[in-house]
């Protein structure tokens, strides 16, 4: 009978034991600077795979390589380890089982994989329509949750990278085989993350890739995959849809330097720029995408002149990229907005809302936290008549959003609920304005 010690001896943590690469060609490996490492990451679940526990029995030193051409997403599996058990029912088969989530084409040969990534390189070129392109120079990115996003940069600098959003669909040719080698992505790194059904027809894609020049032949521009969103739309009265981002990954190695607000913004900049879609909705969100969203939108109204001069009066404006410059009192001190400086309020006019939500296609309960959190920055602390209808205003949202819960209580419990839940409420709104303003 094995004891503790020798089954932990034979145990093996499945996220430290899959490693993961976007393996390049040596000539795109070549033009990379040194902070830029794309081999060698891991996930941050496996249970959709090995099980809830994440453990994988049967072996001393096990390790797992699953390497992807970084932009076809043509994959090789090798599974490694020092010493296995004999096989039995205890005995974990790892390509068995990780081979259940991935096309059956991949590679066990490593340089037929390789001989196939130079290939890949040169002949791989995104599916579907371009949405939206933005550029980075190499040698200044940098880590960080609010990188700013230079737009324009000169085509001639050889270190310019260029990336582009692509939208896609089931209908797009050769779309269906790449996205069965990039949807295992969701299971390894979406909490609850599944499969999407392919017999859905209406499902719709935002795919996220590099573009990159070779410093050894400038003249040749190769694409690298770094993230992608599933979109659902669904039926709006009367004759439009709703766009549901269900799905919404970017990997580790392109995290933290803002490609998650650009992949984000291109999705709504389709959105606004489609007459068929009504507004732009999300599936239960994560919280970092829920922050990002906040961020994004946030700074998005902000640089909209006409809805800040009708929020908040003339003196509310966009200024030095999405900042709201306030006049200055003697001492110097920022200029608030008294009630009534604009339709803002508060109270805010429900008729001039509604307007700009759907102008904006932005869904309703986003469309009133986002005012709620203008209203906070821009409200002077000392109109206490101000503060009374800012405060009747968010709680009645909450009462709403919140009715079934709260009318399980009783009054003076469902009172100081809705409190805690505003107070709640309000402190996150200025941990957010803290990142945005």
């Amino acid at each position: 009978m094995a004891t503790p010690a020798s089954v932990q001896q034979w145990t093996a943590d499945a996220n430290e034991a899959l490693s993961l690469s976007l393996v390049r060609a040596p000539e795109d490996k070549a033009s990379l600077w040194a902070r830029e490492v794309y081999e060698g990451f891991h996930p941050t679940f496996t249970y959709p795979i090995f099980g809830e526990e994440e453990k994988l029995y049967g072996y001393k030193d096990l390790s797992i390589d699953l390497k992807f051409a970084s932009g076809s997403l043509v994959q090789y599996l090798n599974v490694r380890y020092a010493e296995k058990l004999p096989s039995s029912s205890t005995v974990d088969d790892i390509e068995g089982m990780l081979s259940k989530s991935i096309p059956p084409d991949y590679y066990t040969d490593e340089q037929k994989f390789l001989e196939r990534v130079e290939d890949d390189a040169l002949n791989f070129k995104p599916f579907g329509q371009k949405i939206h392109s933005y550029t980075r120079t190499a040698t200044t990115l940098t880590k960080g949750k609010n990188v700013a996003i230079p737009q324009v940069l000169s085509p001639e600098d050889q270190e310019t990278v260029d990336f582009e959003v692509y939208h896609c669909t089931w209908h797009t040719p050769g779309f269906r085989e790449f996205h069965r080698r990039m949807q295992l992505f969701v299971l390894l790194y979406i909490e609850g993350g599944s499969y999407i059904n392919e017999t859905e027809d209406t499902w719709e894609f935002a795919v996220l890739y590099e573009k990159r020049r070779r410093r050894s032949s400038p003249d040749v521009t190769t694409y690298h995959f770094v993230g992608y969103s599933t979109l659902y739309p669904f039926y709006c009265f009367p004759e439009r849809v709703r766009l549901r981002i269900s799905q919404f990954l970017i990997l580790p190695p392109y995290q933290q330097d803002g490609h998650g607000s650009a992949l984000y913004t291109a999705i709504y900049q389709h959105v606004l720029a489609s007459p068929s879609i009504a507004e732009l909705t999300v599936e239960d969100p994560a919280e970092a995408f829920e922050d990002l969203r906040d961020r994004n939108d946030l700074k998005m109204l902000i640089a909209n002149d006409k809805f800040m001069r009708e929020g908040f009066g003339p003196e509310a404006m966009s200024n030095n990229g999405g900042k709201v410059a306030h006049g200055r009192t003697k001492r110097g001190k920022s200029r608030t907005m008294r009630a009534g400086a604009g339709k803002m309020g508060p109270p805010a006019e429900r008729a001039w809302l509604e307007k700009w939500r759907t102008e904006l296609k932005i869904a309703g309960r986003q469309f009133n936290r986002l005012v709620e959190m203008l209203v906070l920055k821009h409200m002077d602390p000392t109109d206490e008549r101000a503060l009374r209808a800012y405060r009747l205003q968010v709680k009645e949202r909450l009462y709403r959003f919140n009715y079934e819960i709260l009318m399980q209580l009783d009054k003076q419990d469902r009172q100081q609920k809705l409190e805690e839940t505003f107070q709640g409420v309000v402190a996150d709104y200025k941990r957010i304005l803290g990142h945005v303003l």
